[in-house]
């Protein structure tokens, strides 16, 4: 019992940590108010400006958060092995992609794509293991 409490909040950080690596990237922030701006359009509200600019202010101390959460991560994945390894190549990506700083504005595209490369072979693997899963429980039970 203590064993699944434990290995549900690893990797609630691991997933906390990809999150905030994706708030610390500002171009993903500039889409989600985009998006945020699409849906609520849809219901009749509109909005001019960005709802969600407040988020540029903190990105840097987001993206740091995120970082070192996910050392804390690869930490306890390489002391007990307890996590999935495709979640943290997952959250790796995440927040390479995210990386916020003024000083690589200008690679900020390759950043993007390299960390979306990893996070997208992160989460095929991570998808492909559960399939795995559920078919070998799936003929088990015949």
């Amino acid at each position: 019992m203590l064993q699944k409490i434990r290995q549900r909040l690893v990797t609630s950080l691991g997933s906390i940590s990809g999150l905030a690596s994706v708030l610390g990237s500002w171009q993903v922030c500039h889409n989600i108010c985009l998006g945020l701006i699409v849906l609520l359009s849809v219901v009749g509200i509109t909005i001019t400006g960005m709802p969600l600019f407040f988020l540029t202010k903190i990105a840097v101390p987001i993206w740091i958060v995120a970082f070192l959460l996910l050392g804390v991560t690869l930490g306890l994945y390489y002391k007990k092995k307890c996590i999935s390894r495709n979640l943290i190549i997952l959250n790796s990506g995440l927040i390479l992609a995210g990386i916020p700083f003024r000083q690589v504005q200008s690679y900020s595209s390759y950043f993007l794509s390299i960390g979306g490369i990893v996070a997208v072979i992160g989460l095929s693997l991570f998808i492909r293991e559960k399939m795995q899963k559920k078919r070998s429980c799936h003929n088990e039970k015949r």
